[in-house]
């Protein structure tokens, strides 16, 4: 499967537009667990008699301050990213200025763009034909050359086998799990459609278990036809995934209901997201979603220095310093 028209000009949109306005957003310090050789320096703090080596003593600080202070070491190593991208039936849904799939496409380039760095890794899950195909990216291979070789591997696909349940977004994000214990950041690019308003959605619980032991984002992709319908009359809808037809006559009492539906089925979902501990974006194909990820990012930035400059490790005190 190569990519449309249509695609390409959204990878070119989104290159063209991301590398400039979201160069350097995610990229930083990615947390190990260990301080070692080979770490980058990290805050300075006052010195710890007894407790802190002189060899990390930082003598500019110590010169202005009068006081001995230490730089501690934060111990650096690369990023690992994992996208689970929703590529069911229920995707090829758009009326706006795309369709769904491309917008989730988007995102997946996206994401590849934003956690880009030397040494940094990652690789895409695609649900698709109710399997999971799984395509591992080298460091280094540039974003829509991930993403075109990614979904090439749609052609390929074998058929469904009818002696097998299709696997759902539970099972996909299950099979992540399973598949890539090492820790980092985890995407999930869907509309999450299979939840309804009052039940637990299958999802959620492999989300929180993932949530546990690395970063999870959630990308809901939204048509706003799935939110309201228009007056038009006698209609006939098909729903994509089961293939069953019906006609509805769209009334203003249906229409009514069909919003408030509607909008519990999405309160349902983010209410499941946050109790599942991910951060929640929702992209819309009839909106600028390449500002979207670019305030949901800054944002993110944002909590994560507020929290920092709060967090206060036992008694040290951190003096910041001139870069």
């Amino acid at each position: 499967m190569t990519l449309d028209e249509r695609q390409q000009e959204t990878l070119r949109r989104l290159t063209l537009t991301v590398t400039r306005r979201l160069h350097g957003l995610l990229h930083g310090e990615h947390l190990g667990l260990h301080a070692g050789p080979g770490s980058e320096p990290g805050d300075a703090r006052l010195y710890q008699p007894g407790q802190d080596d002189v060899r990390r003593m930082d003598w500019a600080v110590t010169a202005r301050t009068t006081h001995p202070h230490v730089r501690d070491l934060v111990a650096d190593r690369e990023l690992e990213t994992w996208t689970l991208l929703d590529l069911s039936a229920s995707m090829d849904f758009g009326t706006a200025d795309s369709e769904k799939r491309d917008v989730a496409v988007g995102a997946l380039t996206a994401v590849l763009l934003l956690t880009r760095r030397v040494g940094d890794h990652g690789g895409v899950h695609l649900l698709h034909r109710g399997g999971v195909l799984r395509w591992n990216a080298r460091p280094g291979i540039p974003a829509r050359q991930a993403v075109s070789s990614a979904l090439g591997r749609l052609g390929r696909a074998p058929e469904p086998r009818p002696d097998l349940p299709p696997m759902r977004l539970a099972d996909a994000i299950t099979d992540l799990s399973r598949t890539r214990r090492r820790r980092g950041l985890r995407v999930v690019v869907s509309d999450f459609l299979d939840t309804v308003p009052g039940a637990v959605p299958a999802w959620q619980t492999p989300l929180r278990r993932m949530s546990a032991t690395c970063q999870t984002v959630a990308i809901e992709v939204v048509d706003p036809r799935e939110l309201d319908l228009p007056a038009i009359g006698l209609v006939t809808m098909t729903d994509p995934e089961t293939g069953r037809t019906r006609q509805v006559h769209l009334t203003e009492k249906v229409r009514q209901r069909y919003a408030r539906a509607a909008a519990d089925q999405r309160a349902a979902i983010a209410s499941a997201l946050r109790a599942a501990g991910v951060a929640h974006l929702r992209l819309r194909t009839d909106r600028d979603w390449v500002r979207d990820i670019a305030h949901f990012v800054i944002t993110q930035r944002r909590t994560a220095h507020r929290l920092a400059r709060h967090t206060v490790a036992g008694s040290t005190t951190r003096t910041r310093t001139a870069p």
